[in-house]
């Protein structure tokens, strides 16, 4: 099944213009299902069974994996048997009948924009590190772009004249604004730190590490873990926390659904409507906790 599951991931990136992330889910997926299968004695495709994938299904449920990940894999598991099926390389779609466990939908985690405020004003400027820090965390809560975006920024991305930068992704580009705040720290980044960061003069890539080479989303996930830890921010927070507060503050201050989902990248509004709502919920949190008698 190996050279079918190439052959899928191939399709995948061909015809459906898939993310790289999305491909690598997808082959990892199926890799556990061969694998499982394959111990069971089942190495072909056309000799898999309904009964032999529902056996896997909980098989993932009796290893404890939450209903997210088993749904994912369901859904990895019926997009590959489904291809096999069209290009007549099964007889029947035997993934068909397979159903996804019911995954409850959690509000978002969102910072109170006194939280945002102690978060940003961590980093100091009395180093290059702390400059660059004080840049990608300015221009993450002002955009609310992806981690992967914010790392995969280039120089030439970034309009400090007009006061947005361009995202790229596998199916079209968009443009998002960004503040006074973020431009002097962007300012900042670009006179004072950025040329003692970059190894290569040529490094095309924003945002540098010590040796000069693009941040990864690990070492951006644990700056953002360590200014967290400094700004005295309980619970767990991360790098989309900054995505999910830009977000859900802007729809609190007025701003409409469809400009918050062009900026945000959603390619459903339904997806953006969750801040709506988590906004509501932290509200009514605050005034429970705060009201004398709430």
């Amino acid at each position: 099944m190996e050279e079918q599951i190439a052959a899928f991931v191939t399709y995948l990136h061909n015809v459906k213009n898939t993310s790289q992330n999305t491909e690598l889910s997808y082959q990892r997926d199926l890799r556990k299902l061969c694998a499982f299968l394959k111990a069971r004695g089942i190495e072909r495709a056309e000799d898999v069974t309904a009964v032999s994938l529902n056996a896997y299904i909980r098989y993932l449920e009796q290893q404890q994996f939450s209903a997210a990940t088993v749904s994912r894999n369901v859904a990895s598991i019926r997009a590959f048997f489904h291809y096999l099926f069209r290009e007549h390389l099964i007889y029947a779609d035997v993934s068909e009948r397979l159903k996804p466990p019911k995954v409850e939908k959690k509000a978002p985690e969102i910072l109170s924009p006194q939280e945002v405020e102690r978060l940003l004003s961590q980093p100091g400027d009395h180093s290059p590190k702390e400059i660059r820090d004080k840049a990608m965390l300015e221009l993450l809560y002002a955009t609310g772009i992806r981690v992967s975006e914010l790392i995969g920024l280039q120089v030439s991305d970034v309009n400090m004249q007009m006061g947005f930068i361009i995202c790229h992704d596998r199916n079209r580009e968009r443009a998002v604004p960004f503040g006074t705040k973020a431009k002097v720290a962007l300012t900042e980044y670009f006179f004072k730190a950025r040329s003692a960061l970059v190894g290569e003069p040529d490094q095309g890539t924003l945002f540098v590490n010590y040796a000069g080479a693009p941040m990864s989303r690990q070492g951006f996930w644990k700056l953002v873990k360590h200014y967290a830890q400094k700004a005295g921010i309980e619970g767990d927070i991360t790098p989309h926390t900054l995505r999910h507060s830009f977000a859900a503050h802007l729809v609190a201050n007025g701003a409409d659904l469809r400009s918050v989902q062009e900026m945000l990248g959603h390619s459903d509004i339904s997806t953006t409507q969750i801040y709506a709502g988590a906004m509501q919920d932290h509200l009514r949190e605050v005034y429970a906790k705060t009201h004398p008698r709430g």
